[in-house]
């Protein structure tokens, strides 16, 4: 039986998560602010976190554009419980991420932009 790709999109998110130990949770989410597909832990407020992602997101690519950055490719916060990271999937979804405060950065990074790029060609 074909997975859906919901369910395409859920295995990857896994796969990253598996493959990428610093990665505590993720979630694709529409530039619309609504949830795609997940594997956040339990208890989190998706729609929440689906909002504020694409909202930093937005926001990042404003200001990069007017401060003339160039074209947004990351946003990342670090709190004292460690970190949550957006990249962009194409044009039409995000990649949020939850790093714990240890995580070695250029590895998230580098993993993360390797799921985006997956994660273009099923979105």
């Amino acid at each position: 039986m074909p997975t859906s790709r919901v369910d395409q999109l859920s295995n990857a998110l896994r796969d990253l998560q598996v493959g990428t130990p610093d990665i505590e949770a993720s979630a694709i989410v529409s530039v619309d602010g609504l949830i795609i597909a997940s594997a956040l832990p339990s208890g989190s407020e998706e729609d929440r976190v689906s909002a504020m992602s694409a909202a930093m997101l937005s926001l990042g690519e404003r200001i990069a554009i007017e401060l003339g950055r160039g074209s947004l490719e990351q946003v990342y916060v670090k709190g004292d419980q460690g970190y949550v990271i957006l990249m962009s999937v194409g044009q039409e979804a995000v990649l949020t991420a939850l790093a714990h405060s240890k995580a070695k950065l250029g590895l998230v990074f580098l993993e993360m932009r390797r799921a985006v790029d997956s994660l273009t060609d099923l979105l």
